[in-house]
């Protein structure tokens, strides 16, 4: 229960996540999805996460200590990690163990323990880079072609992305239009909802550009909904009607 949008354009790193985990007519829950890590001057990594949330919270507490990655010799963590690459199979080999170790424990087969991570960042002031990681680890990266990655209720938002962003997309753009694409997935899915946290970083900058949480009472979200829906009914009224049926002409239907 969640939706999350990772953007790579050419100004920078877009993140989102709402925060829903559970939503049910009387019993609605909200959990941080988008995560900062700590590790060190000149670094910058943020996951977001998506699926079974003991899975993920268990990766998320391996990533804090050193691992041995198969065929390594040496403990490694995302504070000496020397590329985003390495970060990324970090990542996914704590993804792999946690889910591994929660499904051996796991009696009832009716629990579902399937996680997805986005995962980026930038080290040394190097352009950001984006991954996809899944649950068995293995990962596949954001490209300049498909700018943009998304994990959870992604059906929804996704049409919103493929009209919209390119690799050339403005940042702030890319930010508003990763907005409309929750938007429209929080109106068909209940199990996508506000608090969302968004995150941006830029090529040679080992902060966050912004890092802020857009709750029930953010005034811009507010107008961003009203517009969208208004945008949205002008756009359909402005179309003619179809040529078929009892309105169109003979020849119309002939050709058809």
């Amino acid at each position: 229960m969640t939706y999350c949008v990772g953007i790579l354009v050419k100004d920078g790193m877009v993140m989102m996540a709402d925060t829903r985990t559970n939503a049910g007519v009387d019993n609605i829950s909200t959990y941080r999805k988008l995560r900062i890590f700590e590790t060190g001057e000149g670094r910058c990594m943020a996951v977001a996460s998506a699926g079974s949330l003991s899975v993920t919270q268990a990766a998320i507490t391996k990533l804090q200590d050193a691992m041995i990655l198969p065929g390594a010799d040496e403990r490694e963590t995302l504070d000496n990690a020397p590329s985003m690459f390495r970060a990324a199979q970090l990542v996914g080999n704590a993804l792999r163990e946690a889910k591994t170790g929660i499904d051996a424990a796991i009696v009832d087969d009716k629990i579902a323990t399937g996680a997805s991570l986005l995962f980026g960042g930038s080290i040394a002031g190097r352009k950001p880079r984006l991954f996809l990681i899944y649950g068995s680890g293995n990962f596949i990266e954001c490209q300049p072609d498909t700018p943009f990655l998304q994990i959870g209720e992604h059906k929804y938002g996704k049409p919103i992305l493929d009209r919209s962003i390119t690799y050339d997309t403005p940042i702030a753009e890319a930010v508003k239009v990763s907005l409309i694409s929750f938007n429209s997935t929080m109106r068909s899915n209940l199990a996508v909802g506000l608090p969302i946290d968004v995150l941006t970083l830029l090529p040679g900058k080992s902060e966050p550009d912004l890092l802020h949480r857009i709750d029930t009472d953010d005034a811009y979200y507010r107008e961003l909904d009203d517009r969208w829906s208004r945008a949205l009914k002008a756009a359909q009224a402005a179309i003619p009607q179809p040529p078929y049926g009892e309105n169109a002409e003979q020849g119309d239907l002939m050709e058809l």
